[in-house]
């Protein structure tokens, strides 16, 4: 008869076989995303955000969404980061629908996520950048038709944070940002290794590709809905994703889970309520379910 302690050590085998697998994979995707993202938020934070300031001169009335939104995507800064310098735009008069789009492109997608994704393949990441860029001016375009006459957004209290990066080195200023960015992916990076793990040990892979294969709006649900407690970082997820994606998770049930994962992650959802208030942040969760549903469909239907 195996005794307990076989059994353990037999499973802890199979488990380290599917994390170092995993980990061989994803890990120059990681490394690549840090090294890089801390490079644009040291060296061209300021040129992105002063690039969008600079729109507030512009002519461009509702199309100026359109690059609002290219760069809330540029942007290195998460949420949190995001609204203080959304809070500055709009004192300087900027429009409303054009910080919508800014605010729900920065909360989706930035340039060290973009690199995290290139490990699910070339198809995952056009699916992940072009149904972010749309969700970013569904988003501005709601907020000019419905909200032109009124304010959407409610920025009081809010200032911009004081920056790490001041150290007169710009390397010492790299080097530091790098650490940062370390110490603030690395635990959610080695967790959603081992959650993935832990999937393709114990979760049959017909039972994946029933719940998430397929074209079935079903599927683009369950993905949307598990996308609300499973995120926490944009780089913990790759690895799940990755997993699901070979077990046969359909590419809309992947996008759905793309959309609803950052924008409802906590840290997001609580810097939001404070600055829409309890009528508009609704709004905006049903906004964030319709898209992910809608933009899982027409993934699998391409």
């Amino acid at each position: 008869m195996i005794d307990l302690w076989t059994v353990l050590q037999r499973e802890f085998v199979y488990i380290w076989y599917y994390f170092e697998v995993q980990f061989k994979q994803i890990f120059l995707y990681w490394v690549l995303g840090m090294l890089i993202g801390s490079f644009i938020s040291v060296f061209a934070k300021n040129h992105i955000h002063d690039a969008f300031a600079g729109m507030n001169n512009k002519k461009w009335g509702v199309f100026g969404i359109i690059p609002a939104c290219i760069l809330g995507i540029a942007s290195p800064l998460c949420m949190y980061g995001t609204i203080p310098i959304a809070a500055s735009f709009r004192k300087q008069g900027m429009r409303e629908d054009w910080l919508a789009s800014f605010m729900m492109a920065s909360i989706l997608l930035n340039p060290q996520l973009i690199i995290y994704s290139a490990a699910l393949g070339i198809t995952a990441l056009l699916v992940r950048i072009v149904s972010c860029f749309f969700c970013g001016i569904a988003a501005g375009l709601l907020v000019f038709f419905f909200y032109r006459e009124k304010e959407f957004f409610d920025f009081k209290g809010f200032s911009e944070r004081e920056s790490h990066d001041t150290d007169p080195n710009p390397m010492m200023r790299y080097i530091k940002n790098l650490g940062r960015n370390i110490r603030a992916t690395g635990p959610y990076f080695l967790a959603g290794i081992l959650l993935s793990a832990l999937f393709q040990r114990y979760v049959p892979q017909d039972m994946m590709v029933h719940v998430f294969g397929g074209n079935q709006a079903w599927g683009i649900l369950m993905a949307a809905t598990i996308g609300v407690p499973l995120y926490a970082c944009g780089g913990g997820t790759i690895p799940l994703l990755q997993s699901w994606l070979m077990e046969g998770m359909s590419m809309g049930s992947a996008s759905a889970f793309m959309i609803t994962g950052p924008a409802t992650k906590i840290t997001n959802l609580g810097a939001l309520k404070i600055v829409m208030g309890w009528k508009r942040f609704l709004i905006y969760i049903l906004f964030v379910m319709l898209f992910s549903l809608l933009s899982g469909m027409i993934a699998n239907l391409m």
